[in-house]
């Protein structure tokens, strides 16, 4: 056994916060809007087992909560992202939603299902 320390030159260096916040900083309100929109839209996909590992993920109560903030969320922004944001935004969130009654087996009544207090019944 050798009494040398380890080197530390694999060691990940500390962030630099002063830089990451200039950084965010640079970011318009509209792309911070639309990335958080798809973030959501992204991990309710998985939830309701929409992806290729299927339903190893999918867990409809924690879809149902993703859709709902997402629902939220575009209600919200819908006036500050303009309406060439928000419309591609609004045809995910239909979509969400009509994967989420289909997978439900006991299905919401029209008007109750996820985010549907911000859009109203979602029919296919």
């Amino acid at each position: 056994m050798s009494d040398a320390t380890p080197s530390n030159a694999s060691a990940a260096p500390t962030p630099d916060f002063e830089t990451m916040t200039r950084d965010i900083a640079e970011v318009p309100a509209v792309e911070v809007i639309v990335t958080v929109a798809v973030n959501l839209m992204s991990a309710a996909a998985v939830k309701l087992g929409l992806t290729e590992e299927g339903d190893q993920y999918k867990d409809l109560d924690e879809a149902r909560k993703l859709i709902h903030a997402l629902a939220g969320l575009l209600d919200a922004g819908a006036t500050e992202i303009s309406s060439f944001h928000a419309a591609p935004l609004r045809d995910g969130l239909k979509s969400l939603q009509l994967a989420f009654r289909e997978a439900s087996l006991v299905p919401d009544d029209p008007g109750q299902g996820p985010g549907e207090k911000y859009t109203g019944a979602v029919y296919g």
